[in-house]
């Protein structure tokens, strides 16, 4: 499976050795504040591995998935960031540990995924939902020039969904590593 590298972060394929490290994530109530259909439900360790077994099963399906995010200087598991799939169009999804916050990491690691996306699979157009009150990921969403939409009922929650299409995709500086077929894309 693929990997990427930004400046710096690596995102990579979960393992079994992250479930902990997950976990923790998961069991954040402000981590999950704007997550799931009951947001802010945390989820339990075996909840967990569910989870990931469920994110590499996705990846085994369909070539694309959620990568797990690593700080390449501490190489410190941060948070989750990949695609998946709402009714046939690839989703953004970013989630990441609350000490990470305000640091750019969802910025840079977001953009690398919609790189991968258009580059790589040749989406034509990602989406990301993003409920109400969620000024950070509406932030994100902005940084990586993805504009509004529509209202959106994604998976039973009302969401404001935000796209961007290939032709309007302009990723950020730093260049990327995708390291399924080692090319090396400077900006």
């Amino acid at each position: 499976m693929p990997e990427i590298e930004t400046l710096r972060l690596r995102l990579r394929m979960p393992s079994p050795q992250d479930v902990e490290d997950v976990a923790l994530l998961f069991a954040d109530p402000e981590v999950m504040t704007f997550i799931g259909i009951e947001a802010g439900t945390t989820l339990s360790r075996e909840e967990t591995e569910n989870a990931l077994a469920k994110m590499n099963e996705f990846w085994a399906r369909n070539g694309f998935g959620r990568w797990t995010v690593i700080e390449k200087e501490s190489g410190k598991l941060i948070g989750l960031c990949g695609l998946r799939l709402y009714e046939g169009t690839p989703e953004l999804f970013y989630l990441f540990e609350k000490p990470s916050w305000g640091k750019g990491y969802a910025t840079e690691a977001a953009s690398a995924v919609l790189r991968y996306g258009f580059e790589e699979k040749e989406f034509e157009r990602i989406i990301a939902g993003i409920r109400a009150g969620n000024a950070n990921s509406l932030k994100v969403a902005n940084k990586i020039g993805m504009i509004y939409e529509k209202e959106l009922n994604l998976y039973g929650v009302h969401c404001q969904c935000y796209v961007v299409t290939r032709s309007e995709f302009e990723p950020l500086g730093g260049g990327y590593i995708f390291q399924e077929n080692n090319r090396h894309v400077d900006d």
